[in-house]
């Protein structure tokens, strides 16, 4: 767990014990710096002295072998740290657009707190330079196509990698500049390759593990967007209340499911037009035959639990095994000092992330869906009959109101579902049939962020037009405290609208709102 010392204007974390997800939120959301505490240098130290020790005379894939399907080849010793080094630079071969600032620190963070567990056999002098690189904010050159996941992420861990030698090229102040220049800048000096620094940086599944992480705290937001949407549509309809009610949504055992319905009635509790059942149907006065009013609404609005309830479930659970991974030895070989053997495997493999990132492109592709459906209903006067065609504000027929912005949605949710497609099961062998099977972590990671944001422009779409449905009925003073405060705070952003406007700074602005931290 990382350890705040509350002394220091900054937060400064100590990295002793497990990292917990608000360990990162605040290292990436809050600006804390890093440090090691005492007891994770020397364990650090020890694992490094034993590996030393341990690998003279002996056979040690990535110390005295080549790599891959190369290891039959034994290098001589004169050659061990050119070996090293050539690793880095060959595997440095990344392609396409640069990974965010953001997942390129997470996932620093992440291969920082693996090489502190003390089974990989590095110098201190590796973990501190991560440390530095972290507090003083300089993001390595990771680029976002060549991980295959399955020695971890080889070509992604090859640029950090590459940066940690004084080598490659940082973003640095909002520039892209040259490494050796920035560390110059910075008076700091690159790490010195003692035995096996190069593998052990790189054998590993960080990359896919601080993307997923990222994913994760951002689903989270996500999910509240869409259930803040959910509540207020709810009373844009004047919806009947039992469908959140606690005896209904008890009488299923998912805990997903009661709790997103909790979320859902606490935030509607002062609101003044949600109705009763019971007081508008249950009473025997109505003698209608057919009854001008739906009886039940359409699933988009009453069935949100069963449908937000499988994804925060997913949510958590994809959080869980995530940092199990995180806090994991994760490359290859093991080092154990206290057993004084170093064990060869696989924990580099990345299934476990690839599997839970498809789980959560799934559920995130399911609450764009949601946001969609909930969407057209709003824009469609023959759905909801109580709002004019495209929530249109002005003269029908010469303005449009929202009707543009519904192409973009619609396109960007059909997007997400095409991309929701799994790559856990998309392996290709490659590395001469090496790596006969791998997981594909890094794209499904990859891919997940890309649906995640997708999702954002979607319900930035919806919640404009949730914001303008209200304006229209004249509810600001009838919606709940929870509805009103989200009126408040879009309508800060984007002013009530008549006459047509240009949608797209608009969209853009509330899409960074709804995704602040």
């Amino acid at each position: 767990m990382l350890q705040i010392k509350k002394e220091l204007e900054t937060p400064v974390f100590q990295i002793e014990k497990e990292l917990e997800p608000k360990d990162f939120y605040s290292v990436l959301f809050q600006g804390s710096a890093i440090s090691l505490s005492e007891k994770v240098i020397q364990r650090v130290q020890d694992s490094f002295d034993f590996l030393k020790a341990f690998s003279e005379n002996k056979i040690l894939y990535g110390v005295n072998t080549g790599f891959g399907p190369m290891a039959q080849y034994k290098i001589n010793d004169e050659d061990r740290i050119q070996l090293q080094y050539n690793l880095i630079r060959s595997h440095a071969s990344g392609t396409g657009t640069p990974l965010d600032p953001i997942v390129v620190k997470s996932a620093i963070l992440a291969r920082l707190n693996t090489l502190c567990l003390g089974n990989s056999g590095v110098h201190p002098s590796v973990v501190n330079l991560m440390v530095q690189i972290l507090n003083k904010d300089i993001t390595p050159l990771i680029f976002s196509h060549g991980g295959v996941g399955a020695s971890g992420d080889l070509v992604q861990l090859a640029h950090l990698a590459l940066v940690l030698i004084g080598e490659g090229e940082v973003f640095y102040k909002g520039e892209r500049r040259a490494t050796k220049d920035v560390f110059e800048i910075e008076n700091l000096s690159p790490i010195t390759v003692e035995l096996r620094e190069g593998l052990a940086l790189m054998n590993g599944t960080s990359v896919m593990t601080g993307i997923g992480i990222v994913n994760v705290i951002q689903s989270q937001k996500l999910l509240k967007c869409i259930t803040d949407c959910s509540i207020a549509i709810n009373e844009i309809v004047s919806a009947y209340d039992d469908h959140l009610s606690f005896e209904l949504n008890n009488a299923k055992k998912h805990k997903g499911q009661q709790e997103i319905a909790r979320r859902m009635r606490e935030a509607l509790h002062d609101s003044q037009l949600i109705r009763n059942r019971e007081e508008h149907l249950y009473t025997g006065k109505v003698t209608d035959e057919i009854f001008k009013e739906k009886v039940q609404e359409y699933y988009s609005l009453r069935c949100v639990p069963q449908i937000l309830g499988p994804a925060l479930d997913t949510i958590n659970n994809v959080e869980s095994v995530l940092y199990e991974e995180v806090n994991s030895a994760n490359d290859n070989p093991i080092v154990d000092v206290k057993n004084k053997h170093v064990y060869h495997g696989g924990n580099f493999h990345g299934d476990y992330v690839s599997l839970e990132m498809d789980k959560l492109k799934l559920v995130v592709t399911k609450m764009s869906m949601l946001s969609e459906r909930q969407l057209n209903y709003l824009l469609n006067h023959k759905l909801n009959d109580i709002l004019p065609p495209f929530v249109n504000l002005g003269k029908l027929g010469l303005n449009f109101g929202m009707q543009g912005v519904q192409f973009t949605a619609t396109s960007t949710t059909a997007e997400n579902q095409m991309l929701s497609n799994p790559m856990y099961v998309h392996s290709i062998p490659n590395n001469n049939d090496n790596q006969d099977i791998v997981s594909m972590g890094t794209n499904a990671a990859l891919i997940t962020q890309k649906i995640i944001e997708n999702s954002f422009e979607v319900l930035a779409i919806e919640t404009i037009t949730i914001i303008q449905a209200i304006e229209y009925l004249e509810y600001q003073d009838k919606v709940s405290a929870h509805t009103a405060k989200l009126f408040k705070e879009i309508r800060a952003i984007v002013p009530a609208f008549k006459e047509d406007v240009i949608m797209y700074p608009y969209v853009n602005k509330v899409k960074a709102y709804l995704m602040q931290f």
